[in-house]
Parts: C-alpha cells; sequence; structure tokens
C-alpha cells in the first residue's frame, strides 16, 4: 500500500475535510486505498467504518455496543479492554465502530472528525468504494448507500456512495495492492476533486451521489480509460424528464451504462428523501460542477 506524503496533510487550498465509512469493513482495502488516496491529494481524511462487514444492511442505525473480540481480518483486539469504537493504535485517522454503516457515519460525523478537527465538521462524506455495484434496487439495501443517504439528509452534509463492480473482499494489509483497489480509489478521488474545485456549496440540500465502477480488465485499468456519464437509479418510465445532456431529456440508467461494453463510470444524482433519482433542477446543478468531467454515453 502507498504510504501517502506526510507533507499532503497538511490542508492546501482546495483541500478539504472528508468523513469516510463503508459496509464492508474499515479493516476491507478498498476504504484503505481511497483513504490513502485522498490523503496523497492533500485532504484531510478521517475513516470511521463498521469493525466488520456489514453489507447488505441498507439505512439500519443501532448504538455500538462494547466489542469482546478481534475485528475483521484481526484489524483490532480489544478483548482486554471492551469498547464500542476503537482507533488504529498508529493513526488516529483509522477508526471503527461496532455497529452499523449508518451508525459508523453518524459517530464520524458528529465525534470522531471534529475531535481531530478542533471541533470543525466534515465539508464531505464518502462511503466506499463498496466491494461489488451498487445499482438499481441494490441501493436500497446497500449499507454503503445507507451510510451516504444519512450524512446527506439527517447530517445534511454532501455525500457521495462509490461502488467498484470488480468483487471479491481484500484485508487491509494485502501485498501487493491489486489494480482494482488502486484504480478505483483513484477514481473516486478524481471525483471528489472535480467536485470541489469550484467551492461550496459542492452539492444541493437532499442530494447525494451515487457512484459505479466497472469491473477493472484488460481493458480498462487506468484511470485515462474511463469516461463518465450521468445516468440515474431507477428507469423513470413515468417520471419528469431528467436534465438535458447530449441532446436527450431521458438520462441512461446507471445499470445500462456499467453493463454496457465499455470503460464507463455511472454517476446518479439520488434524492436523499427516498434513495430514488433526484429531479432535473438538482441533477443540472450537479451537471455543471462536474462539466469538465462529464461525457456522452456511446
Amino acid at each position: 500500500m502507498r504510504v501517502p506524503v506526510l507533507v499532503s496533510l497538511a490542508l492546501g487550498a482546495h483541500a478539504i475535510r472528508v468523513i469516510q465509512s463503508n459496509d464492508d469493513g474499515w479493516a476491507e482495502l478498498y476504504v484503505r486505498s481511497f483513504h490513502d488516496e485522498l490523503l496523497a491529494s492533500g485532504h484531510d481524511a478521517v475513516l470511521s467504518g463498521p469493525a466488520e462487514n456489514r453489507s447488505g444492511t441498507g439505512s439500519t442505525d443501532v448504538e455500538p455496543s462494547p466489542r469482546t473480540s478481534p475485528c475483521q481480518y484481526n484489524s483490532c483486539s480489544p478483548a482486554s479492554s471492551p469498547t464500542p469504537i476503537g482507533t488504529n493504535s498508529t493513526s488516529p485517522r483509522l477508526n471503527w465502530v461496532n455497529s452499523f454503516p449508518v451508525t459508523a457515519m453518524r459517530y464520524g460525523i458528529s465525534t470522531i472528525g471534529p475531535q481531530l478537527w478542533s471541533g470543525a465538521a466534515p465539508d464531505l462524506a464518502v462511503a466506499g468504494p463498496n466491494v461489488g455495484s451498487n445499482l438499481y434496487l441494490q441501493v436500497h439495501f446497500s449499507g454503503t448507500v445507507g451510510a451516504a443517504v444519512y450524512a446527506a439528509r439527517q447530517a445534511r452534509i454532501p455525500a457521495i456512495a462509490f461502488s467498484g463492480a470488480s468483487s471479491g473482499t481484500l484485508a487491509w494489509n494485502t501485498t501487493p495492492v491489486p489494480t482494482r483497489s488502486t484504480v478505483y480509489a483513484q477514481l473516486a478521488t478524481k471525483l471528489v476533486n472535480e467536485l470541489t474545485a469550484g467551492g461550496k456549496p459542492y452539492l444541493p440540500k437532499d442530494v447525494w451521489l451515487n457512484v459505479n465502477f466497472p469491473e477493472i480488465n484488460n481493458k480498462c485499468n487506468e484511470v485515462g480509460d474511463f469516461r463518465w456519464v450521468m445516468t440515474r437509479i431507477n428507469v423513470g418510465v413515468f417520471s419528469q424528464p431528467d436534465v438535458q445532456i447530449c441532446g436527450r431529456t431521458r438520462l441512461p440508467t446507471e445499470t445500462e451504462v456499467i453493463w454496457s461494453d465499455g470503460c464507463y463510470v455511472s454517476v446518479s444524482v439520488g434524492d436523499a428523501a427516498d434513495k430514488s433519482t433526484a429531479d432535473a433542477a438538482r441533477q443540472a446543478v450537479v451537471a455543471e460542477k462536474l462539466d469538465g468531467l462529464l461525457e456522452c454515453f456511446r
């Protein structure tokens, strides 16, 4: 795993405070690779993830209980001193919460992050990258999505849920780091940088982004290989028109884009009230923010 340059930890002109979580567990490699990339890009990132894999738990939120057994991949050992929340022994930026993804995000926003930021709140909340896609009906059951939606809806923090189609869990200390973990981390950081470069507000109120990366393969294995497409979460047959992009007023679905034969990343603007696709007005705000990144589909 690449060690970020220490000088990059200082906040720069475009650097922000980022709270991270996921549903695959705080010791999963995808989230750790993303953490390293955020730090290397100059952001002040803090991880607050569940102590173990809590995939598929949606928006469940339960107060953490003292943990008495080792965390995921033996990444913590609280048996001698049971505690509901813990910190990595070598980095206060890496934290676990013995509960669900939403709970981990909640504690990260309200307690863990501010303790390191002199009481300040995060500027942005990110969840994932999830191990595996979160598309259409999967969105409602995803803990990764649940964590992002909590941040956007309850905590009023702009939020992004990232997911990668290449699956297979990986421990935080896997060496060498597989290409899929590195590339997903680089892609996620690229979107964060693009979204925040123009300053606040990063996203409209009650909006979150659902971002899905395709599988990493021989054709799609470097950041420059990928094309970014604005999509919608649900089919939307009876919904109002979407924002007009590339001469059409109905965006492709994220499922259509991710399952296509191409290196396409889907970016859906989600409504935090119900995890469905946001309206055209809010899509338009995001499209303008990401204008330098988005392209036409096919």
